[in-house]
This record gives structure tokens, C-alpha cells and sequence, in this order.
């Protein structure tokens, strides 16, 4: 296992060895160590902790963008940890300006403030990963820290393009569900985050064209949906990604189709191992560049590559936060083809946050504006992703004009984002029996070895459907699975003391076995740190208001 330069086994590591941890699951001592996991997980560009020990033997590096001035003292660091300072080569306007593999050498993006980073080999700042941190930071009135996230995030999308995937180079080229509205908003709702109104109201004339700007990420032309009206996750870069370091995932991948023919949407490319000038000239069309990137040229396996479709879905997977599932095609090789439930879920919560905002300071014609398009979002979920039928919301495959088969959990997305009718979220809350096990609901209905399908869950997929039922007016329902999560984590860390990235739904505990792409169950956790409180903080305190946006309205 990877561990961090300060990791959850730093001074975590005192409560394992000691045996505060038990055979008997004990909410208090899982709550006492979330209390120190914040201070290990947190990182700063003064501390040498947030640059790790390089790759390979090879010299970390931090990036500055192109014009921001040197910040104090940041030389000095470089001295003590052992860092290369560089620039940007030039000024980011939109994400994708900057291709990462032409880098010199990658390494970790600045960022102003500390920050909570989730755990393990995850020792950056992740996009979606920083909303459910921040909302764990707030229950747990660390509201300088969670602002600090708020404020990173939002220096992200100024000198960066928008919010990141995680602030390194590598991710440069794409971002990752897009939150930054609702975290706003919930550092705003929150009454200890600013000193008084005056102050709330003056961070939010900052703010507010920030966010903005990161919601314009999602309406450009390659995330359109086609002529949905609706959004895609998509990646600016082409062949595999630079965070790769070799070709196997990428070998099994095209192992895998190999073994399952019939499976295969089209993405086997048959391909010389060793291709002359002719043939690799071709392949940066049908495939990949094998003479620009190593992993490519390595990326074969038993007479075939992969096709340049499948490396743009590989992507647009990671930029989903789903890395890796089946549903969206075998290792979500398909994600660009989709319309998904959650990706529009948010973007229509983030409209009707925007709209909030624009009422807040004034700004009569962008009220109307975030109104109208959030409307127009609804309109266009209600007609590519709602199937009355079936009584849930499914990913609309936009490439084949169909929508999926498989349910996902993400179909009470649309409950946390205030975009459901009444009768939806009737027949939503009918569905629970296809995902909820002893802990928790599952991903899927579908075991597929992959970590983001059955019979894994996760926190945040836990949450947002927990807190849309309990906004609903289901709220024995969000109490039961809040109930069943946050004994599962209980469970596993009576059993080694830690917590995880993920866990078995079915077993109710850490036993997560995978057998298609990534293996690790991670120790730290961030975001199931911040959903363990959130869900104790629900049935501790009850059923929450319902949250109420002025753009919504209750038709189907």
C-alpha cells in the first residue's frame, strides 16, 4: 500500500497502536479519529508534506501559473523540501490550453491555501472529492479550513481554466463533477464562515464571476451532449492520460475484451506490436501517437490497441469521478457517448445556485438568465432521462439515441438537486430495493468486478441520495441508509482502525475485492470523513428542511 509523506498511519497511527480501536463498533472512537484525520490530511504549499518524494527517484516539482507573482517565501521552500519551482508556459484561459505531456516534468499545480487532501496516494486537492470534505470541515465548525477549500477551488478556475480533476499537471485537460456552486453555498449557509454580512456579501462579488466561469466549462461544445440540450463529461487531451506511468491498465483492458468478445463495443483496434512509419501514422488517427507517448506504444496486447473512441471515453470516465465502472461501457469506455442522470443533476443544482446568487447582488438579467437555464435543463431531463415506465431517471446514450438499461445510483441525483416532481421522487423512493444492501446502497445492480458498480458504495453516492430522500420528506428512509452506512464504517474500523475510500454494500464492511481496473481501498478517507458526519449530524439532529430553489418547479 502507498502511504502519504504524513499519512492516516502518522499520528493516526498512535490510536491504532495503542488499541483504541475495538472488535465492537464504536461511533465515538470512529469520530475520534476523524478529529485527527483532518490535521493529517492536511496539506500546504509551506509544507513540505504536499509535494511528496518525487517519482522514480525524480525531483518533485510545483507550477506556478504564467503571472502570478512569486509568493513569499515560496524559494526558501524549495530549499528545505527539496522542490523544483517552474512557470506555466503561458497564461490559461480555458481548460485544455495547456498540454501536459509537453511539459517539461509534471508535478503539483499552486495553491494559496491549505488544504484536505483524501487520503493515501491521493495527496493533491481533487475536484469533486473537496465538496464532501468541506461539508465534513463544516459540520465539524473547521470553517477557516473549509473556507480555504472554497477559496482554492476558485483560484483553480482564475489561473487554471477551472476546477481541477486535482491540482496537478497532469490534470490540466480536464475537471471533475462540477460542485463549486454548492460549495459556495454551503460555506455561505454556514454562520461562522464570515465575520458578518458585509464580508459574505464582498466574497461573493469575487466569487460569484468565478463560478461562472467554471459553469462555462460544461456548456462548451465538446461537453454538449449533442442535441440534447443536456451535458457530457469529456477530456481535452487525446490517447491515455499522463498520470498513467505504464501500459497495464491499458493491456488489461484489452485483454479483458479479448476474453469477452461479445462485449466489446468496437474498441479492439487490430495493430502490429512494434508498428514501421506508415502504420504508426495511422494509428495516431484509429488509436494513439506511439511515437509521442510510451504508454501508448506499450498499450498492446496479443495483436490489438485500443481505438482513439475508446481513449476519449477513458477520459471523460476520469473526469466523471467514476473511475472505473461498467456501466458507462466496459471500463467506461463509453462515457462521451452519454447524457448522465448525475453530471445534469448537478449542473442544474449549480443553475438554480447561480440564479441565488445573481439575486443576491443584484443582478437583475443574470437572474433571468440562470432561471431560464435551469428550466431549460429540466425540460431536457425530464425528457432524456426520465423513464415513467421504469420510475427512475437512466444516462442517455446520445450517440445511439437510446437510454441505458442498467440502473445506476445515480438516478436520486435529481432528488439532492431539487429537480424531481413529487411523483418522481415518489417512484424514486420505490426503486431503493434495487440498490440498498446491510450497508448501504450500491453503485449498480450489476457485478462487474469494477469498483464503481455492485456491490461497492461510496460516500458520496450515499449522501446525495440520502439527503435528496430526507429534502423529499422520506426521511425514515434517509435515517435507515444513513443508519446502514455509517455502521458499515463503524464495522470496518472496529476491525483495523482505519477508514476507507469505498466499501462492500453486501458485506456491510471493507472487503472489497476488485478484479477489473483499480484494486486499492484506500486509507485516509476525506470525503467519507465529511459523509460520516453529515449522516451522524442527520440522525442525531433529525430530518433536515428541505431545500428550496426559486428556479424549480413540480412537473414532470
Amino acid at each position: 500500500m502507498k502511504t502519504l509523506a504524513r499519512t492516516a498511519f502518522g499520528t493516526l497511527a498512535v490510536l491504532c497502536m495503542t488499541s483504541v480501536f475495538a472488535a465492537t463498533p464504536d461511533p465515538a472512537r470512529t469520530r475520534a479519529y476523524i478529529d485527527h484525520a483532518w490535521t493529517s490530511l492536511t496539506r500546504q504549499m509551506a509544507d513540505c508534506s504536499a509535494f511528496g518524494h518525487g517519482v522514480g527517484g525524480v525531483q518533485p516539482t510545483v507550477y506556478l501559473p504564467h503571472a502570478l507573482p512569486t509568493p513569499a517565501g515560496l524559494a526558501q521552500l524549495a530549499g528545505t523540501c527539496h522542490v523544483e519551482v517552474r512557470r506555466l508556459p503561458r497564461t490559461i484561459h480555458r481548460l485544455g490550453d495547456i498540454d501536459a505531456t509537453k511539459l517539461p516534468a509534471q508535478g503539483l499545480l499552486y495553491l494559496p491555501h491549505p488544504y484536505v487532501v483524501p487520503g493515501g496516494f491521493f495527496n493533491a486537492m481533487y475536484g469533486w472529492d473537496s465538496y464532501f470534505i468541506e461539508l465534513g470541515l463544516l459540520a465539524d465548525h473547521r470553517e477557516a479550513l473549509a473556507r480555504n477549500m472554497v477559496d482554492n477551488a476558485l483560484f483553480e478556475v482564475a489561473h487554471y481554466g477551472g476546477v481541477l480533476n486535482a491540482n496537478r499537471t497532469v490534470y490540466l485537460s480536464r475537471s471533475q463533477p462540477p460542485f463549486l456552486a454548492m460549495m459556495m453555498a454551503a460555506l455561505m449557509d454556514d454562520p461562522a464562515s464570515f465575520p458578518d454580512t458585509a464580508a459574505k456579501h464582498a466574497w461573493l462579488v469575487h466569487a460569484y464571476p468565478l463560478a461562472v466561469r467554471n459553469h462555462d466549462v460544461w456548456t462548451r461544445p465538446e461537453h454538449r451532449a449533442g442535441d440534447t440540450g443536456l451535458a457530457r463529461y469529456f477530456d481535452y487531451g487525446h490517447g491515455p492520460v499522463p498520470e498513467s506511468r505504464d501500459a497495464r491498465y491499458y493491456q488489461g483492458v484489452i485483454k479483458w475484451l479479448l476474453a469477452h468478445p461479445s462485449q466489446d463495443p468496437g474498441y479492439l483496434v487490430k495493430a502490429s506490436q512494434h508498428p514501421g512509419a506508415a502504420e504508426s501514422a495511422h494509428l495516431k488517427t484509429t488509436s494513439c501517437d506511439v511515437g509521442a507517448s510510451k504508454v501508448c506504444a506499450d498499450a498492446w496486447a496479443d495483436g490489438y490497441r485500443l481505438s482513439a473512441d475508446y481513449y476519449l471515453g477513458d477520459r471523460a470516465m476520469r473526469e466523471s469521478g467514476f473511475d472505473t465502472d461498467f456501466h458507462f461501457g466496459p471500463f467506461g469506455g463509453s462515457t462521451h457517448h452519454y447524457a448522465p442522470v448525475g453530471l445534469n443533476s448537478l449542473l442544474y443544482r449549480y443553475e438554480c445556485a447561480l440564479h441565488d446568487f445573481a439575486v443576491q447582488l443584484g443582478k437583475t438579467a443574470d437572474t433571468r438568465h440562470w432561471a431560464h437555464a435551469a428550466a431549460t435543463r429540466k425540460a431536457a431531463m425530464n425528457q432524456y432521462l426520465w423513464q415513467s415506465a421504469k420510475g427512475l431517471y437512466m444516462d442517455y446514450d446520445f450517440v445511439a439515441h437510446r437510454p441505458s438499461t442498467d440502473p445506476y445510483l445515480t438516478a436520486f441525483y435529481p432528488l439532492w438537486a431539487d429537480a424531481a416532481s413529487p411523483a418522481q421522487a415518489h417512484a424514486l423512493d420505490g426503486k431503493l430495493g434495487l440498490f440498498e444492501q446491510r450497508g448501504g446502497l450500491a453503485m449498480s445492480t450489476r457485478v462487474t468486478g469494477a469498483q464503481w458498480d455492485a456491490p461497492f458504495g461510496w460516500a458520496p453516492t450515499n449522501w446525495l441520495a440520502v439527503a435528496g430522500l430526507d429534502a423529499y420528506g422520506f426521511h425514515a428512509d434517509a435515517r435507515r441508509i444513513a443508519g446502514k452506512f455509517t455502521a458499515t464504517v463503524d464495522r470496518s474500523f472496529a476491525a483495523d482502525g482505519t477508514i476507507r475510500e469505498k466499501y462492500n454494500m453486501v458485506l456491510g464492511n471493507a472487503d472489497v475485492k476488485i478484479t477489473a481496473g483499480y484494486t486499492q481501498n484506500v486509507i485516509g478517507f476525506g470525503w467519507t470523513n465529511g459523509v460520516y458526519l453529515k449522516m451522524r449530524q442527520l440522525l442525531d439532529d433529525g430530518a433536515m428542511p428541505k431545500a428550496t430553489a426559486t428556479t424549480t418547479g413540480g412537473s414532470e
